[in-house]
């Protein structure tokens, strides 16, 4: 405990400088702005701006400061078009689609902003506190995690979409597997061979995840926008200038409790991320809580839920990053490029040779948490008023962000077409009553699980034992396997009571 409090004091030192506290605003208002415009995230942002501050001449820990604020900024800045205009900004922000723009429909965007403020500064304090006790014993654990355990994750969490989201089992694994097949174009990593293709270059590498959640989701509401407005059945909707109350703090402790753990846990886990933890943690939270069928509607508990656990899991990505030098998620991965920019080895020796880089990062986490919360709840009512602006004029503003965001970072006017297709497709699955967030997590899940299930065969040289041979596997899948019949038979269960009774 000393040695942690000795390094927060070295690390508070560093970050309270005045100009490493500027770049802690500076990065905490660009994040939330990045976050905030579709299908930008948090991983582009740094991207975008990590030559900028190597180029400024930044020392280390002004520069690893500056970035960070962005990477956890972003995290919070794309709760904003995942309520207001049912886009999420990444995918970790996919959930929170589910109630938070429910919410906003319902006259209560103030109130899913505010709540969602709240939600993510808890969880990611949480996430910076547990970084700073126990970040070198949790790197140990989860690196114990081989290919086969990540392929019994991956089951888990598929297992989790069977009663995620929306009326329909069946229609939700159905979209789970429409994104499972969507991760499979492209070339194939082993053996070369073309997949789903059809001949078309531009998909060879794949579909980028960007034009899927930006046609699935942006272009698929711009279309059902301009569908309403042609059958004259588009209502300008309702806002009042509600704020989250302590009821609904009080009914949501708990969950934000709950999902700050299980973000976190996942988080560390490398190769996982805010998307991962998200749709766990809300799964979870809808079979703990959702005793009435309210997720999904605007429950503000299903709106806490994600929120507190992608901004947990950004914290616990940093554990593996800092004291093994293996990123967490792809947004650590170019923070640790940013490291080895400035000639600084991650990992257990960099928190002894070079503290005031390790320890003056996770103090601005600190400092940045809590701007985050003072600079975005004055902000709720100036977001909320996005939507008194007239549905006519938003339909081409959603166009434009799309079309803008994804040219500017892919420079190929394929996937402005691509785009276009998947949103006529999103807009035709909507129509049948389908979820969309099945499809997008199901994209995202599945290039986890090909791959790790690739690895785990050729290591044990097509041995499908491999997938059962430890303790954390099976327990996963035990886990899997409850989280599917368990609520099956409490039904019945439920129901032959019921028939007893009469």
């Amino acid at each position: 405990m000393e040695t942690v409090l000795s390094g927060l004091a070295t690390g508070f030192g560093v970050a309270l400088d005045p100009f490493n506290l500027f770049l802690v605003l500076v990065g905490c208002v660009a994040g939330t702005l990045i976050g905030a415009l579709p299908g930008l995230g948090p991983i582009n942002g740094v991207a975008i701006l990590l030559p900028i501050a190597y180029s400024l001449g930044f020392s280390p820990e002004s520069a690893l400061i500056l970035l960070a604020g962005i990477y956890y900024g972003a995290e919070y800045g794309g709760r904003i078009s995942s309520i207001l205009l049912n886009v999420p900004g990444d995918a970790g922000a996919v959930m929170t689609t589910l109630d938070g723009n429910p919410m906003a429909r319902a006259g209560n965007a103030g109130k899913a902003l505010s709540l969602s403020a709240i939600a993510s500064f808890v969880g990611g304090t949480f996430a910076v506190i547990l970084l700073s006790l126990f970040a070198p014993v949790l790197s140990a654990f989860a690196v114990t995690f081989s290919p086969a355990d990540y392929v019994a994750l991956m089951v888990f969490a598929f297992a989790s979409l069977a009663s995620l989201v929306g009326k329909s089992t069946v229609k939700t694994l159905l979209g789970a597997l429409i994104g499972l097949m969507l991760a499979t174009i492209g070339i194939d990593a082993n053996t070369g061979i073309p997949r789903y293709t059809f001949g078309i270059p531009d998909i060879l590498a794949g579909i980028d995840f960007l034009i899927v959640v930006v046609g699935l989701f942006g272009m698929a509401e711009l279309l059902t926008l301009v569908e309403q407005q042609v059958s004259g059945r588009l209502k300008s909707l309702p806002v009042d200038k509600s704020f989250v109350n302590w009821a609904d703090l009080a009914k949501t402790k708990w969950t934000i409790v709950r999902c700050s753990v299980i973000g976190f846990f996942i988080g560390i886990l490398p190769g996982t991320g805010a998307s991962v933890a998200s749709a766990v943690a809300y799964g979870t939270e809808k079979r703990i809580s959702d005793n009435d069928g309210t997720f999904g509607t605007g429950d503000v508990r299903g709106l806490a839920a994600p929120e507190a656990a992608n901004n947990a899991a950004a914290g616990g990505a940093m554990v593996p990053m800092l004291t093994l030098g293996i990123p967490g998620s792809g947004t650590t991965a170019i923070l640790l490029g940013a490291l080895l920019m400035f000639n600084i080895q991650p990992g257990p020796m960099m928190f002894s040779q070079r503290p005031e880089v390790a320890w003056g990062l996770i103090a601005s986490m600190y400092i940045g948490n809590v701007a985050l919360l003072v600079i975005n709840l004055p902000l709720v009512g100036i977001f909320a008023r996005m939507l008194t602006i007239p549905q006519q004029y938003l339909t081409p503003m959603i166009a434009i962000l799309a079309f803008i965001g994804i040219y500017t970072i892919v420079g190929n006017p394929f996937d402005l077409m691509m785009i276009t297709g998947l949103g006529v497709f999103g807009w035709f699955l909507r129509k049948l009553d389908f979820s969309l967030a099945p499809v997008i997590l199901g994209f995202v899940l599945g290039a986890l699980f090909e791959n790790n299930l690739r690895r785990a065969l050729s290591i044990s040289g097509g041995d499908w034992w491999i997938l059962v041979g430890n303790y954390k596997s099976v327990l996963l899948y035990v886990l899997a396997i409850l989280v599917v019949a368990l609520p099956i038979y409490l039904g019945r269960r439920a129901r032959r009571m019921e028939g007893d009774a009469v």
